[in-house]
This record gives structure tokens, C-alpha cells and sequence, in this order.
């Protein structure tokens, strides 16, 4: 299959049910396989590096709101969706054991290299996470959640891991404020696939990631789905203007 081909039905899963969920999931793979050498490269151009300061917020508030492990405490963080590790090397210092949980070998194999032994990567998707039920402290997801094939699936095996007051959170693309969606729309459009095709040669797999964030629920309806979950104290910080947002809950205790 061509990469326009492949472009055209990863773009055709997000409209009309074209394709079933285990096709949808293959092609999402297909993205990350491709992109997966340049995948923080792509995202300094996409963002002119703003991601890599909304990543050090992420793990601030997540670092500031935990106390770190007791003696003796065994505390798990997981970062699903994590396979570059960024995240879980930002969470590494005096916060217990941090797991990455990803589908994509290739994303994986980055984040190996980075985490040079210090992490444990576990293969695995958000619908069917390979972990006990309440076995986990603190679970992270960064800019993954919206690949996911079934959103409410991924909510409720994160709900299930958890333990009783543990705690969710996830850094996204969400709406920006309505005076700033017209330019960002053009730029996501226009620009960021072009910069797809010149850096990685990829542009369908950057024009499915656009759409990706297109068709993703707004601040308002993600606290929706997140309570649905049964997770409680849902709450989101806008980042940029909206552009990406912090949602935080709890599982009951």
C-alpha cells in the first residue's frame, strides 16, 4: 500500500467507519512504526518546542502533588503511551518505580536508548493494559490517549489498574480559545503535514495526526468521559490558550 493510500484511510477512520477497529489500530501502528526515528524532532517543528515545556508542567504538578516514596513504599507510576520516555525520565527523580506501557516497539526502542536501563518498558495498548487490577499509584498518558481505538475502553483499564485514590493524568491537544482557532487550524493544515513530508518523508502519517487532534473531545467533553470512567475531582488547565490542557482525576478511595 501506497503512503497515500495509507493516508487516505487512516484520514477515513476518523469520518465514516470505513475500517474495523483492529484494521484502525494496525494503521495508527503504521504511524508511529514510520515516525518513530524523528518523532521528537517532528514535534519541536510542529510546536516550535512549546511540547517540551508543557512536558516540564506535566511532571512539575505531578512530581509537586506526590510526596516522595517512604522508606520501604513501593509506589508504581506508569506512563502509558510513553515509548520516548520523556515523560518518564522527567518523573524518575524521588518518585518510586516508573514503567512505560506502550503498543509501538519502535517508540519503545527511542526510549530505551534514552532510559539506558533505568526504566522498565512493558509492551501493550491502553485498551488492554498488562497490569493487575489496583496495582498502580500514579498513571500518566501524554499526548497518546486520542490514538487510542476506543476511548472509553482506555478510561476503564485505567480505572481498573489504579489503586483506590490513585492518581490520572493526561497531557493532550484540546480546543484553543475561538480567537486563536482560525490561525491554528491553517498551520495544522497547511504547515505541519509539509513539515511531515521534509523531515521524515511521512506527510500522510502527520496529516492523520492533525486530524487525530481535530476530532479529539474538547476540555469539557474529556472531563465528561473521564467521569463516565468513574474516576472523580476531574479537573483540566488549559496550556497555550487551549492548545493542550492538563486533565487530572482520582480514582475513589
Amino acid at each position: 500500500m501506497s503512503n497515500q493510500e495509507r493516508g487516505a484511510r487512516l484520514s477515513s477512520s476518523f469520518g465514516e467507519q470505513t475500517v474495523t477497529q483492529t484494521e484502525r489500530e494496525q494503521l495508527i501502528r503504521s504511524v508511529f512504526k514510520r515516525v518513530a526515528p524523528r518523532y521528537d524532532l517532528m514535534n519541536d517543528m510542529m510546536s516550535m518546542g512549546i511540547h517540551r515545556l508543557w512536558k516540564w508542567r506535566f511532571c512539575r504538578e505531578i512530581l509537586q502533588q506526590q510526596q516522595a516514596p517512604q522508606k520501604n513504599e513501593n509506589r508504581l507510576t506508569i506512563d502509558l503511551a510513553g515509548g520516548t520516555a520523556d515523560i518518564a525520565l522527567g518523573l524518575q527523580r524521588d518518585h518510586g518505580d516508573v514503567m512505560v506501557v506502550d503498543p509501538s516497539h519502535e517508540m519503545m526502542q527511542v526510549g530505551q536508548q534514552r532510559a539506558d536501563g533505568s526504566i522498565q518498558f512493558i509492551g501493550g495498548s491502553g485498551e488492554a493494559i498488562p497490569l493487575a487490577d489496583n496495582s498502580v499509584d500514579v498513571l500518566t498518558i501524554s499526548f497518546g490517549i486520542r490514538n487510542s481505538t476506543d476511548l472509553s475502553a482506555t478510561l476503564d483499564e485505567i480505572y481498573r489498574v489504579l489503586k483506590p485514590g490513585g492518581r490520572f493524568y493526561c497531557l493532550e491537544f484540546s480546543t484553543p480559545k475561538f480567537w486563536l482557532r482560525a490561525a491554528y487550524n491553517l498551520w495544522s493544515r497547511l504547515v505541519i503535514p509539509r513539515l511531515g513530508a521534509m523531515v521524515s518523508g511521512n506527510p500522510d502519517a502527520y496529516t492523520y495526526l492533525i486530524e487525530s487532534i481535530r476530532k479529539f473531545p474538547d476540555q469539557h467533553e474529556m472531563v465528561k468521559h473521564i467521569e463516565q470512567s468513574g474516576m472523580e475531582r476531574c479537573s483540566f488547565t488549559n496550556l497555550s490558550f487551549g492548545i493542550a490542557c492538563i486533565h487530572r482525576a482520582n480514582k475513589p478511595t
